[in-house]
């Protein structure tokens, strides 16, 4: 998705219907500052506001997302584009965040671990010792839930019977079921039967039934 092209887009859209920067801002809630970072490129609008500000420069999320004009002709090969590019980037995103839940418990692993050893072989029983233990645990589960989150927000869940893709952020629920990695025994929504649901980074989208 080319940042630059969608930015000069709306850029031209917003002077076609005479708007200002600040004027644009002022319709959609937000700061000038917000739709100057759009049309340099730096950043894309919020979900939230995306819609909206398509109904004020009359186009279609389609065409801001490709950063131009669509015709007809045109339009179904692009969306096929758009969806694979989305998808493209939603996978990476996942990927990334997984990344980092395997490299917060690696790293907070060794360093509880090395933590205890160290105090456990130089100090003595006593107060110093049991002070180190309980601030390394505390820094070990808050470091645990952090990779914890990462997990529930990185991908989808895919059915081990059926092979249904579906999301689940209920922190809860997901806290509480046994797992195995970043497998989690789950219900499926689709089929109604539980199994040791594996974490995929991405909706293995067929273009052609969308």
């Amino acid at each position: 998705m080319e940042l630059i092209k969608i930015g000069k887009f709306i850029a031209d859209c917003r002077k076609k219907k005479n708007l200002t920067q600040e004027q644009l801002a002022e319709k959609l809630y937000i700061t000038d500052r917000a739709v100057s970072k759009w049309e340099r490129g730096l950043s894309l609008p919020d979900a939230d506001k995306m819609l909206d500000l398509c109904n004020i420069l009359e186009i279609s999320v389609n065409e801001l997302l490709n950063g131009e004009k669509i015709d007809m002709k045109n339009y179904e090969k692009k969306n096929e584009e758009l969806l694979l590019e989305l998808a493209k980037q939603d996978e990476l995103k996942n990927k990334k965040l997984i990344t980092s839940m395997w490299t917060i418990l690696i790293i907070s692993s060794l360093f509880y671990v090395g933590i205890l050893l160290v105090a456990i072989n130089t100090l003595k029983e006593g107060v110093l010792l049991g002070t180190i233990i309980c601030i390394s645990t505390i820094i070990f589960l808050v470091a645990c839930f952090i990779a914890f989150k990462f997990e529930v927000e990185a991908g989808y869940y895919e059915c081990k019977h059926c092979h249904h893709i579906f999301e689940d952020k209920n922190y809860f629920k997901l806290l509480m079921s046994p797992h195995v990695g970043t497998s989690r025994y789950q219900k499926c929504p689709k089929c109604g039967k539980r199994s040791m649901a594996k974490k995929i980074t991405n909706k293995k989208i067929n273009i052609k039934d969308n």
